[in-house]
């Protein structure tokens, strides 16, 4: 009896761990939009920083990460206990602030020369360079700044995992929405570290033997276009993602975008039909921040 009820017992917990990973895997997938924003997001906040302060600045970065989640998730799971109904809306909300980010990149993109954005750059290397500007104290701000931003995009992950899992028991709830929180932290701040590292590592090639050197070349000429890549491939996935949950959320919206096309091609349209809103809703929330930044007499943040 005893080892019926052992067997039993590993039974249970094989299960649930089971039900745990297949919650975290289709959760991970949902929030996958915000992941391609926050890898080139997170890697460009470590802009500026000398090459021997990347690393610990990330780690700094990440360890807030984990803070942020260590209060999302309690949070998240007491909405889900308590108030089931706000998900939905809170869902809606991290979709509209997706779509709305995506626009403003677009925005800045559009409205902001590459000349402004070099003299920027230009004035940023100027202030790095003068002996009279505080480094450790602009490297905190700097953190910090990292931190909030990671604050929101980790509100949006944790608020999407929670819609995808809101229906499991509470206990598969907590387990999903922790490994949820530490995968990602670990899996965007090891990239991250990785990729912020990726020039050193092409440079530290070209003295190791001509092979190793057009390698380490290689690696030189295909960063930026990897950070490029990764931000374009953010932007496109907050309108995917943010106008998906809109969509969905919106039974008559759903069936009228699935309603565009065939059955066979139903997923054609559903990915169309959310960029489409995800652009018009962004657009709409960003003249919204605009008008009452100007109401308020600051500067629009594009």
């Amino acid at each position: 009896m005893a080892g019926a009820s052992l067997f039993a017992l590993l039974d249970d917990i094989a299960t649930l761990l089971d039900d745990v990973s297949i919650l975290t895997k289709v959760a991970a997938k949902k929030t996958a939009g915000v992941l391609g924003d926050d890898l080139a997001l997170n890697a460009q906040q470590v802009t500026g920083v000398s090459a021997n302060r990347e690393l610990p600045v990330v780690w700094a970065v990440a360890k807030g990460s984990l803070l942020n989640k260590a209060i999302l998730v309690p949070a998240a799971l007491a909405i889900s206990a308590w108030l089931p109904w706000a998900i939905t809306p809170l869902m809606m909300l991290g979709g509209a602030f997706l779509c709305y980010e995506g626009v403003e990149k677009l925005a800045h993109k559009f409205l902001h020369s590459k000349e402004e954005d070099a003299a920027h750059k230009a004035e940023l290397n100027r202030a790095l360079a003068d002996d009279r500007t505080d480094v450790v104290a602009w490297e905190k701000d700097k953190i910090k700044g990292a931190v909030r931003t990671d604050f929101i995009l980790s509100a949006e992950i944790i608020v999407l995992s929670l819609g995808v899992i809101s229906d499991a028991p509470f206990g598969q709830q907590v387990a999903a929405l922790i490994a949820i929180a530490i995968g990602m932290t670990v899996f965007v701040y090891g990239l991250v570290a990785g990729i912020v590292k990726l020039d050193d590592l092409g440079a530290w090639l070209l003295d190791k033997g001509r092979a190793l050197a057009a390698l380490g070349r290689g690696i030189l000429h295909a960063t930026p276009w990897l950070m490029r890549g990764l931000s374009i491939a953010g932007t496109a996935a907050m309108f995917l993602v943010g106008g998906g949950i809109l969509v969905h959320a919106i039974p008559a919206l759903h069936h009228f975008v699935l309603g565009l096309a065939p059955d066979n091609l139903a997923w054609l349209a559903n990915a169309l039909g959310s960029v489409v809103v995800g652009i018009l809703i962004g657009a709409l929330v960003l003249a919204g921040v605009t008008l009452f930044q100007r109401m308020r007499g600051a500067k629009p943040a594009h």
